[in-house]
C-alpha cells in the first residue's frame, strides 16, 4: 500500500512539474539558386543551443520547451539573418524555410521573416503569427496591413485598402507572385451602391492556415512587378508538414475552420495541406437566425500539395474555391421600416475559384528557374426588389447586376548570380483577362491580354553601397476595334547606402502603369449611339521614395520615408458638368466618356517604430502625413476622395506567463485616420427625383469626420503534451465610435442620411492544434 502511494505521489509531482516541448526545424538554402547550404550555423535564443545544417541543408532543434524564440542563422560568405517572434506550441512543429543571400561583405545582421525583403523601400512582411496575434485581423493579412504607415481601410466591413491616398482599385492581389482576381468573399461589403469592388471584400477566401509569409509593397516596385500603381499584397502559400500529420480546428462567431497537413508518403518528402471553412452565420442562418435583417453565408475549400523533385527542385499544385451570399429581407412588422432599404429584398451571391502550379529548379551552382501558372475566376450577381408592404411579396425589380471576371497568369523567372556582387533576374509575365457585365447594358464581353518582360540587375557598387537597375515592359491590348495597343517602357532603380552598421539610406524610383478597372472600361455614354470606354490606355505613374532606417538592436528599428507619386494619363470625364476622375472611383460606374487626359499627385512623409516580440512585449507605432489631389477637365487641382491628410496606428501587446504552461496575451490596436471626402448632395432635387442627386458630380468637396477605432484582442493559450489550445476574444471598435461611411438621400426619411460604419463587433474563438 505504501509503495502504491509513493508511486502515485511521484507520478503526481512529475505531472505537475512536467515541461511540454516541441520542435523547431527546417532548411537553409541559397536564395539565388535554391540549393541547400550545408554547415550553416543556427542558434536559438535563451537555450544556449547551437547546431549546423546537414548535407541537405536541414536542421532540427528537438525537445525545446514551448514558448517564444528568436532564431539566428549565419553562413560564411552569406548575409546573416535573425528570425524573431517564433511561437513554439505543443502538438505543432515550427518549420522554417530560410533563404540566405551571398554577400560581398557582411554588413549588419538583418531581422526578417525568413529571407531578406524583395524590395529596397516600402515593403512589409506579414507572417501567420502576426495575423493570429494582432487585434481584430480576423486572420486576414489585408487587415494586418492597416497597422502599417500610410494604409487605411476604405470601410470597416471590407478589406479594401487605401494606400497613400490612392483608390483601392490601384491595389493588386497576387498569389505565388502572379496576378489573380479579387480573392475575397462578399466583394460588395461596405460599398455605397452594394455592388462588387475589384479588390476588396468581407473575408479573404484563403484561410490563414494555408498562408506562409506574405509581402505588402507600397511602391516603387521592383522590376518583376507590373500592372499596378498603388500597392501589392503578394500572398505566399506554405507547405504542409512533410514528416508529421497535424490538425487545426477553430470555431468562432465568424465560422468553423478545419485544417490538416502531413506527409503524402513515408518514402518521400512530399506533403499536403488542406483547409475547409463554413461560416457560423451560415449555420445559424440555416435554422432561420438573422443578423440585422441579413443572412450571411460563406464557405471555401483550399489545398496545397508539395512534391520535391530531382536535383533540389520543387513542384506544387494548389487550388481554392468558395461561395458566399448576403440576403436582406424586410421585417414583417412594416411599422419598423425606417429607411428606404427596409422595404426591399436584396440577394447578393459571390463565387470565386483559383488553381495553379509552381515549379522551382536549381540550374547548376549559380542559377535557378521558377515557373508559375494560375487561373482564377470570379462571378457575382445582385438582384433587388421592392416589397409589397401588405403581402411582403416581391413587387418591382429595381436591380439586376452581374459581373464575371477571369484571369490566366503565367510567369517564368530566371535568376543568375555572376558572383557575390552581381546578380541578374529576368523573366516574363503573360496575363489574359476576360470580364462581362449584364447584356442589358451592352452585348459581348471584354477580353484583354498583357505581356510583361522584365530584367533586374543587382550590383554591389562598394562595400556599403548596393544598387538595383531594372526595366519592365508592359504591352497590352483590349480585343476591341477602337482599342489601341500600348507599348510602355518602365525603368526602375534603387540604391542602398549602409552608412553605419545600424543606419542606412535608400532611394528608389519607378515608372509604373496599370490597366483600368472593368467598371471604367464598361461605362457607357451617349443617348442614341451608346458606346463604351474601350479606347482608354493604362494610367501611368512616376514614383520616388527616399528612406532612412535606424536599427537599435535585433528587435527595435525606426524607419522614415518621404515619397512623391505623380500619375498621368488618368481617365477623366469629358463633360465639365460631370467631372469624374478614375482616381476617385471604387465600385461606381459613371455613365460618361473618359479620356486619358487627367493627372493626380500624392506626396507624404511616413514614420514607423517597430519592436518585435521580445521580453513578452511588442509594439508597432506608425503614422503618415500626406496630400492627395487630382486635376480634371477644367484644369483645377482638387483634393481627392481619399485625401484624409493623415494616418496613425498603434499596435501593441503584452504576454503574461502563468503556471502550468499557460500564456495570456493582451493586444490592442488604435487607428486614427483623417476623414475621407464625399460629394455634396442636392437635397431639394433629390427629394423631387426620389434618389440621390449630387450638386457637382465628381467633386469631393465634403470632408467627413476623422476615423477613430480602438480594437482589443485577449487570448489564453494552454499547452498539453500532444496539443495546444487558444481561447480568444476580439473586440473591434471597443469604444463603439460611430465612424462616418457615406451620405445618401433616403426616400423614406425624406432627407440626407449619414451611413455609419460598424460599431462594436465581438468575436469569440476557440482554436485547437494537435
Amino acid at each position: 500500500m505504501h509503495r502504491i502511494l509513493l508511486v502515485f505521489l511521484f507520478c503526481s509531482i512529475s505531472s505537475f512539474a512536467q515541461t511540454y516541448t516541441s520542435t523547431i526545424r527546417g532548411n537553409v538554402k541559397d536564395a539565388d539558386t535554391g540549393l541547400p547550404l550545408a554547415n550553416a550555423s543556427l542558434t536559438v535564443s535563451g537555450t544556449g543551443q547551437g547546431i549546423n545544417t546537414d548535407a541537405s541543408g536541414e536542421f532540427r532543434f528537438n525537445a525545446l520547451p514551448v514558448g517564444r524564440y528568436v532564431l539566428s542563422v549565419s553562413f560564411l560568405g552569406y548575409e546573416s539573418l535573425t528570425i524573431p517572434e517564433i511561437l513554439l506550441e505543443s502538438g505543432k512543429e515550427n518549420v522554417q524555410q530560410i533563404r540566405l543571400h551571398m554577400a560581398g561583405k557582411q554588413l549588419n545582421e538583418a531581422t526578417v521573416a525568413a529571407s531578406r525583403p524583395i524590395s529596397v523601400n516600402s515593403i512589409q512582411a506579414i507572417t501567420i503569427e502576426q495575423t493570429l496575434r494582432y487585434a481584430a485581423t480576423y486572420m486576414d493579412p489585408a487587415r494586418v496591413a492597416t497597422s502599417f504607415p500610410g494604409v487605411a481601410a476604405a470601410n470597416d466591413q471590407a478589406n479594401g485598402l487605401v494606400i497613400r491616398g490612392n483608390s483601392p482599385n490601384s491595389m493588386q492581389w497576387r498569389l505565388e507572385g502572379v496576378e489573380i482576381v479579387n480573392p475575397n468573399h462578399l466583394s460588395n461589403a461596405g460599398t455605397f451602391s452594394d455592388r462588387p469592388t475589384s479588390t476588396g471584400g468581407g473575408v479573404n477566401i484563403l484561410s490563414t492556415q494555408l498562408l506562409g509569409t506574405s509581402y505588402f509593397l507600397l511602391g516603387p516596385f521592383p522590376a518583376q512587378y507590373g500592372n499596378v500603381t498603388g500597392g501589392i499584397l503578394d500572398m505566399q502559400l506554405r507547405n504542409g508538414n512533410n514528416e508529421k500529420t497535424e490538425f487545426t480546428a477553430q470555431a468562432s462567431l465568424l465560422g468553423l475552420d478545419f485544417a490538416a497537413e502531413g506527409p503524402l508518403s513515408k518514402n518521400s518528402k512530399a506533403s499536403y495541406l488542406i483547409n475547409y471553412r463554413y461560416s457560423f452565420t451560415g449555420l445559424l442562418g440555416a435554422v432561420g437566425v438573422k443578423f440585422g435583417g441579413e443572412d450571411i453565408r460563406f464557405q471555401d475549400l483550399s489545398f496545397n500539395l508539395n512534391f520535391p523533385t530531382a536535383k533540389g527542385g520543387k513542384f506544387t499544385i494548389f487550388g481554392m474555391g468558395g461561395v458566399s451570399s448576403n440576403a436582406f429581407e424586410p421585417e414583417k412588422d412594416t411599422a419598423a421600416w425606417a429607411f428606404y432599404k427596409d422595404g426591399q429584398n436584396i440577394i447578393y451571391k459571390n463565387k470565386i475559384g483559383a488553381a495553379g502550379v509552381t515549379y522551382d529548379q536549381p540550374l547548376g551552382s549559380k542559377a535557378s528557374l521558377r515557373t508559375v501558372f494560375v487561373a482564377s475566376g470570379l462571378n457575382t450577381t445582385r438582384e433587388a426588389f421592392v416589397v409589397d408592404p401588405k403581402t411582403l411579396a416581391r413587387r418591382d425589380q429595381i436591380g439586376n447586376d452581374a459581373l464575371s471576371n477571369s484571369k490566366a497568369s503565367f510567369n517564368s523567372t530566371f535568376s543568375y548570380r555572376f558572383n557575390a556582387r552581381h546578380r541578374l533576374k529576368a523573366g516574363i509575365f503573360l496575363t489574359g483577362q476576360e470580364f462581362d457585365v449584364p447584356p442589358s447594358l451592352w452585348i459581348g464581353d471584354v477580353k484583354l491580354w498583357i505581356i510583361e518582360p522584365f530584367a533586374n540587375w543587382s550590383y554591389q557598387l562598394a562595400q556599403s553601397v548596393t544598387t538595383e537597375i531594372g526595366l519592365h515592359v508592359m504591352i497590352s491590348k483590349l480585343h476591341e476595334t477602337d482599342a489601341k495597343t500600348s507599348f510602355l517602357l518602365e525603368p526602375r532603380a534603387a540604391v542602398k547606402w549602409q552608412v553605419t552598421d545600424s543606419q542606412q539610406l535608400t532611394l528608389s524610383y519607378g515608372l509604373h502603369s496599370q490597366m483600368q478597372s472593368p467598371n471604367v472600361y464598361t461605362s457607357i455614354y451617349g443617348n442614341t449611339n451608346i458606346q463604351r470606354n474601350m479606347h482608354l490606355t493604362p494610367t501611368r505613374s512616376h514614383h520616388i521614395v527616399l528612406g532612412y532606417q535606424r536599427t537599435f538592436n535585433n528587435s527595435n528599428s525606426l524607419k522614415i520615408e518621404a515619397y512623391l507619386q505623380n500619375q498621368f494619363d488618368v481617365p477623366i470625364g469629358t463633360d465639365l458638368r460631370i467631372q469624374y476622375s478614375a482616381v476617385n472611383l471604387i465600385e461606381e460606374k459613371p455613365y460618361v466618356r473618359f479620356d486619358n487626359t487627367g493627372s493626380a499627385r500624392t506626396y507624404g512623409l511616413e514614420a514607423s517604430f517597430q519592436k518585435f516580440l521580445t521580453n513578452d512585449f511588442y509594439m508597432l507605432a506608425s503614422g503618415s502625413l500626406y496630400d492627395a489631389s487630382y486635376v480634371d477637365l477644367d484644369g483645377i487641382r482638387r483634393a481627392s476622395r481619399f485625401n484624409g491628410r493623415h494616418t496613425f496606428s498603434l499596435t501593441a501587446g503584452k504576454e503574461l506567463k502563468s503556471a502550468k504552461e499557460s500564456l495570456w496575451g493582451i493586444n490592442a490596436k488604435i487607428l486614427w485616420i483623417g476623414g475621407f471626402r464625399d460629394m455634396p448632395i442636392d437635397e431639394a432635387y433629390s427629394r423631387i427625383l426620389k434618389y440621390t442627386i449630387y450638386e457637382n458630380q465628381g467633386s469631393y468637396s465634403v470632408k467627413m469626420k476623422d476615423y477613430f477605432r480602438p480594437d482589443i484582442r485577449i487570448y489564453w493559450k494552454k499547452s498539453k503534451s500532444r496539443y495546444s489550445r487558444t481561447l480568444a476574444l476580439d473586440l473591434q471598435n471597443v469604444s463603439g465610435t460611430k465612424n462616418e461611411a457615406y451620405r445618401y438621400f433616403d426616400v423614406r426619411q425624406d432627407k440626407v442620411v449619414m451611413q455609419n460604419q460598424l460599431g462594436l463587433i465581438p468575436v469569440l474563438s476557440y482554436r485547437w492544434e494537435f
